[in-house]
C-alpha cells in the first residue's frame, strides 16, 4: 500500500492539524505493515500559485521551453504522479479564515488536471480516481463542523474530491480549539480516539 502524507499548516510544531495528521499516518501503518510513505509539507516546501507563467510552461512544447519552465513542468508532475501512485491519502487542513490555506489549494491545482485526474464526456463530469481513501484531518479554532461556515473548507473539500472520483473520504474534526484549554483538550483526545478506534478499526 502506498500512502501519500501532505501537510499544510503554517504553525510548524505547535500545528494540531500537524500532530493529528501524523497520528492517522502511524495508525494506518500499524495496521498495514509495510506500507510505504510519501511526505509533501506544503509550509516547508510550498508550491507557488498558479499564475500565467504556469499555464505557459504548460502549454508549451518540451523541445521549446526554458529552464524554468521545464522545472515548473516537471515539479508540477511530480506532484501529480505522487497523487496518482497513492492508495490512501491523509491530508493535513486547517480552517484558515472560513477556507483551507493556499499552500493546499496550490497543491489541489495541481492535482485538478483534465484528462489525469478528470475528464468531461457528453453527459458531464468523470472523476477518474476512484478506489483512493482520502482522509483530512480538519481543525478550527472556532466551531465549523456541519455549519454554513463550512461553506470554504469541509463542504468545498467533498465537492473537489467527489469531482475527481473520490468516493471513501473521511474527517477527522478536531474544531473549538480555541476556546480554551479544556475545550482544546476534550477536541484533540475526541479526536485521537476517532483516529485509534474507529478510523480503520474495518481494516
Amino acid at each position: 500500500m502506498k500512502l501519500l502524507h501532505i501537510d499544510s499548516s503554517i504553525l510548524g510544531d505547535h500545528s494540531a492539524s500537524r500532530l493529528l495528521s501524523r497520528s492517522v499516518v502511524e495508525a494506518f501503518t500499524a495496521v498495514e505493515t509495510g506500507s510505504q510513505v510519501t511526505y509533501r509539507d506544503l509550509a516547508g516546501d510550498a508550491l507557488g500559485h498558479f499564475s500565467p507563467s504556469t499555464l505557459a510552461a504548460a502549454g508549451t512544447p518540451s523541445e521549446a521551453r526554458d529552464a524554468a519552465q521545464q522545472a515548473e513542468v516537471d515539479n508540477n508532475e511530480a506532484v501529480l504522479q505522487e497523487f496518482l501512485a497513492a492508495d490512501v491519502v491523509v491530508i493535513g487542513a486547517p480552517v484558515y479564515n472560513f477556507t483551507i490555506p493556499s499552500q493546499l489549494k496550490a497543491w489541489i491545482d495541481r492535482i485538478s488536471v483534465a484528462g489525469r485526474t478528470f475528464k468531461y464526456n457528453e453527459t458531464g463530469p468523470v472523476g477518474l480516481c476512484g478506489g483512493k481513501k482520502v482522509i483530512i484531518v480538519s481543525t478550527a479554532g472556532g466551531l465549523h463542523q456541519g455549519q454554513p461556515s463550512a461553506a470554504g473548507h469541509e463542504d468545498l473539500l467533498k465537492v473537489l474530491f467527489g469531482f475527481i472520483g473520490v468516493t471513501d473520504l473521511e474527517f477527522v474534526f478536531a474544531h473549538g480549539l480555541a476556546y480554551g484549554d479544556e475545550p482544546r483538550a476534550n477536541a484533540m483526545t475526541a479526536a485521537q480516539k476517532h483516529i485509534s478506534e474507529q478510523l480503520f478499526s474495518v481494516a
